[in-house]
């Protein structure tokens, strides 16, 4: 049985971490998920929710995967899971993880490659890569940087310490902080709200974005003009500024085209 399950809710894709009850992320749920990104891509889905089952997002890294390594095994293993974090930054469309409760290194490095994090009230979530003498390494520090600042994301792996959703909600690694109550519905609508907007708009601010965060605002200033103006375009486009003029603002409906 596949530690990944993938669903999908009209234009919402929902991959589930499902190896309850901690969800522990080794070879076979890395498959899982690259072969569930994958699927996802090449799918009509124009959203993505990844989530999970049990009583925790996930404890982290099973660490009998560490025991055989050595030094080039160990770069390898980082170079593979690389895979998953980059085919998830690659979706041309708005990516959400819901973190309902304890979410440890690699399930936390994963989130931090969705565009967007949400967590319930009394969500917990840490780097303790420190207990094994390692550093993470699929991507938490980098992303966390770009999120918090660097001398956050060093004080994060440094320490090993566990941060609550609203300490990371005030440092711009959670994006909003929502009720322990009615959290995966909620979860659930959000992303779904943003699947069925404006597809190729989203896909265009993650590349503006994009640009910015690898050469900053200049940078992103020069890809603009092209990236901005081939929505005039689109179906999605031209339909919403006709329901606008006709009917007035939040009346359009898309289809990502």
């Amino acid at each position: 049985m596949s530690p990944v399950r993938l669903d999908f809710d009209g234009p919402l894709a929902v991959i589930t971490l499902d190896a309850p009850p901690l969800n522990l992320v080794d070879a076979a749920m890395v498959d899982g998920l690259v072969e569930a990104v994958a699927a996802v891509a090449a799918s009509d889905a124009r959203g993505l929710l990844l989530q999970a089952n049990g009583r925790a997002v996930s404890g982290g890294v099973d660490v009998n995967t560490f025991a055989p390594l050595d030094e080039e095994t160990g770069a390898q293993l980082w170079r593979d899971w690389f895979e998953l974090i980059h085919a998830i930054e690659d979706l041309p469309f708005p990516t959400v993880f819901a973190a309902h409760a304890l979410c440890l290194t690699a399930a936390f490095e994963i989130s931090l490659a969705c565009d967007l994090l949400l967590a319930a009230e009394s969500a917990r979530f840490g780097l303790v890569e420190l207990v094994v003498g390692l550093t993470p390494s699929m991507g938490g520090p980098q992303r966390l940087a770009e999120r918090a600042g660097p001398a956050r994301a060093r004080e994060l792996v440094y320490t090993g310490e566990l941060f609550g959703a609203a300490t990371l909600e005030q440092w711009n690694v959670v994006n909003r902080v929502l009720p322990d109550e009615g959290f995966a519905a909620a979860a659930h609508a959000f992303a779904l709200r943003l699947a069925n907007g404006p597809t190729l708009a989203h896909a265009a601010t993650k590349a503006i974005v994009r640009a910015q965060l690898a050469g900053g605002a200049r940078a992103a200033d020069e890809v603009t003009p092209e990236i901005s103006g081939a929505l005039f375009g689109t179906s999605d486009l031209k339909n919403a500024v006709a329901s606008f003029l006709q009917d007035g603002p939040g009346k359009a409906t898309y289809t990502g085209r």
